[in-house]
């Protein structure tokens, strides 16, 4: 505890408590003991010293013990010589400044100087059940006091503006030399009052009591709790009602103890000047006493501090956005710019960044926009950077938050989002594109919807897009690499060491009848899930994509079929799929939806299978390009002999291990067996055959069946003698 913060706070708590003393010895004499006193249209007296001491003032009379016990709580001004750093101290003298400054205000009713001009006052109780009920309900995600002036009015008006973006209250008055934050906003035309979520509760900070007895009520009315019972009281306001205060401009000693009141109710403060920071947390969530001198930057700062979860509900693009979308398809005649996919280079990155280094809605791009595309042009490359920030925020869950991006995007009208990783494939239509759709307005949907549906881990979401060549290829390897260390969590983990696996329903908005079943050994056939990510991913959203399904007792152990898993898959494919088996490309396999990195398909004159994957363009044995394959595979229907499958999945023990796994591969392209590399070397020594890989056929020896037959046969491949395949 700084030494300066606890003889400011306690000099100011001491030259409160003096005007209370003062104005009560005032009242006294002019008005007499039986001279009624109280706010307007409450039942809760002197609500701060009616929730902390159960008293009930009426009268001037009744006064007396409150400012009683606040001299008592008042600690000595702390010596220059012998300081001792205990926050108990200063935390009394803000509760004793709390009483005083609402003896004071109530005093100034009577005498029929409150409310000020052009100010609200006292908040009474029909406000605040009309309000109150959606601060501790979460619709209303908070409230913030702000005290003083910013540095001009431009800044006064950005400010508010951005706290009513973000749907929180902002109660607005104190000052600074004797300009107001109120005439700022006035001065602008602000408009001010409830509807607009800026209340004016007055001019000097001494009616910043105003907000602290709105909070304190609430924890009577909505908390239930009795009158006297403090502490529950405090752990109230602590918990449940997410305020915070915000100084603009220089703090005087009174500004100090009224704070120290706030900070012992559980809100923090922030200021924009260089003031002493009390960071440990204990009596507030987080840290108590911060600054922030950079403007554009004090919202977000403020809501991080208090712990605020903020909900975008307006998403300010251009087109309609709504679940409705999901599904919609951007033919080629209706193109206006496409990334990704076989038209250029395009990967989406969600990562953690600390919170110093992310700004809240920041969007930026980095590279030419889409209206610069020359006449003829369709295509740009797209590296989508998302860097998101927060205190629970966890590595483990990088992979859940960037796998939204497909859903988010696709309830923008006119927006189709395919695929996921370095896989992706996005199209624009024409009639969005003349409606005002620019790629800032990506950053600004990813923004609010991660804020929308992940509050409880996102505070801070920026996005970065880049569209020069040269940057989507230097920032695709710095992503490949967090791919692969996300790949590697699995290590060592079996099927059979887990009773539980995980359901995913992502894709249904283009494969309604699809289930992803992710097991340990198996992950998401996009290649973006593994089962690490479905349990975080359950963990995160209990109603989410990700179900949990207890596996039992197990039908058949070879095949990989339990009757949970199939009682899951039946209840949550439309009653279209029966029977799954997660071991087998023959029988009952996984359907397919259409984000996956490969597909799986049966060569039967060979008695084996050829791998291809979405990066490869050109002709395979089987006579269909991957184009081609995949329309056949994919719409979430059982094909046996055909499989849509994540790349890593090749490497799996559990790779149709029904059929042999494997040696059944028989073709595969040069592209995936290097992406593979080393994984795959492993994987062939595991199985005994080191040699594996080089029987495996190649579009660089092979492109017809004619000629798959004479390689496989030369290089005595395992799969020609392996027990038939149908």
């Amino acid at each position: 505890m700084s030494k300066l913060v606890a003889q400011a706070g306690i000099r100011g708590a001491h030259a409160v408590y003096k005007q209370a003393h003062e104005f009560f010895q005032k009242a006294l004499q002019e008005k007499g003991p039986s001279y009624k006193v109280a706010f307007p249209e409450t039942a809760f007296y002197f609500p701060m010293a009616n929730a902390m001491l159960g008293v009930k003032v009426e009268t001037i009379h009744d006064i007396e013990p409150v400012l009683k016990h606040a001299s008592e709580l008042l600690p000595e001004i702390p010596s220059e010589k012998v300081w001792l750093p205990y926050l108990g101290d200063t935390l009394n003298a803000g509760m004793a400044t709390l009483f005083c400054e609402e003896i004071i205000t109530a005093l100034r009713y009577a005498y029929g100087q409150e409310p000020q001009k052009d100010c609200v006052g006292f908040f009474s109780d029909t406000v605040m059940r009309s309000l109150g009920i959606q601060l501790v309900d979460g619709r209303l995600p908070g409230f913030a006091a702000i005290l003083g002036a910013a540095p001009d009015n431009k800044t006064a008006v950005s400010i508010v503006r951005e706290l009513q973006s973000r749907n929180i209250l902002a109660f607005v008055g104190s000052s600074v030399k004797g300009r107001s934050i109120i005439d700022q906003l006035v001065e602008e035309n602000v408009q001010m009052g409830w509807d607009n979520y800026i209340v004016p509760y007055g001019r000097d900070t001494v009616s910043g009591i105003f907000p602290l007895n709105w909070a304190i009520s609430s924890a009577l009315t909505f908390g239930g709790l009795k009158a006297g019972d403090a502490q529950k009281c405090l752990l109230y306001t602590k918990e449940r009602v997410f305020a915070f205060g915000l100084v603009l401009g220089e703090l005087d000693d009174i500004k100090y103890a009224t704070g120290a009141g706030a900070i012992a109710m559980g809100f923090p403060i922030i200021a924009d000047t260089d003031i002493p920071e009390i960071k440990p947390s204990g009596i507030t969530a987080y840290e108590a006493l911060v600054k922030e001198l950079d403007h554009k930057k004090i919202v977000s700062r403020c809501i991080e501090v208090r712990g605020i979860k903020v909900k975008v509900s307006n998403i300010p693009i251009p087109v309609p956005y709504a679940a409705a979308f999901e599904g919609e398809r951007v033919r080629k005649e209706h193109l206006s710019v496409e990334f990704g996919g076989k038209s250029s280079l395009a990967f989406e990155y969600l990562s953690m960044r600390p919170s110093d280094e992310v700004e809240d809605g920041n969007v930026e791009i980095i590279g030419p926009d889409i209206d610069a595309l020359k006449n003829g042009e369709k295509s740009m490359p797209l590296a989508l950077i998302v860097e998101v920030a927060g205190r629970k925020m966890q590595k483990d869950f990088e992979p859940i938050l960037e796998r939204q991006i497909h859903r988010f995007m696709n309830y923008a009208m006119g927006i189709m989002h395919v695929g996921q990783r370095n896989m992706i494939w996005i199209r624009i239509s024409t009639d969005t594109f003349a409606k005002g759709f620019r790629l800032k307005h990506i950053g600004v949907l990813l923004h609010a919807m991660l804020h929308q549906e992940y509050s409880a881990i996102a505070d801070k979401v920026q996005v970065k897009i880049y569209t020069r060549e040269e940057d989507v290829k230097k920032l695709l390897e710095q992503a490949k690499n967090a791919y692969d260390e996300r790949d590697e969590r699995l290590s060592g983990m079996t099927d059979e060491s887990v009773d539980t696996f995980y359901s995913c329903t992502l894709c249904q908005s283009f494969a309604p009848n699809h289930i992803c079943i992710i097991s340990p050994e198996r992950l998401g056939l996009c290649g973006a899930y593994s089962w690490l990510d479905g349990k975080a991913s359950h963990e995160i959203n209990r109603t989410g994509p990700n179900q949990p399904i207890v596996t039992g007792a197990a039908l058949d152990s070879k095949m990989g079929v339990w009757k949970n898993i199939n009682d899951f898959v039946y209840q949550n494919s439309n009653k279209s799929i029966e029977r799954v088996s997660m071991y087998s490309l023959m029988d009952s396999p996984q359907s397919s939806c259409g984000c996956f990195e490969c597909i799986v398909a049966i060569i039967p004159e060979v008695n084996g299978v050829m791998v291809v994957n979405r990066d490869y363009a050109g002709m395979t044995p089987s006579g269909m390009t991957f184009t081609t394959l995949a329309g056949s595979v994919g719409g979430g229907v059982q094909i046996p002999g055909f499989l849509g499958v994540g790349k890593l999945y090749l490497t799996s023990k559990k790779f149709i291990s029904a059929e042999g796994g494997l040696k059944r591969v028989v073709w595969m392209p040069t592209s995936l067996k290097e992406e593979l590399g080393e994984k795959l070397k492993k994987r062939v020594e595991e199985v005994n055959d080191p040699g594996l890989l080089d029987k495996i056929a190649d579009e660089s020896s092979v492109t017809t069946l004619e000629e798959l037959t004479e390689y496989l046969s030369k290089a005595n491949h395992p799969a020609l003698t392996m027990d038939p395949i149908m």
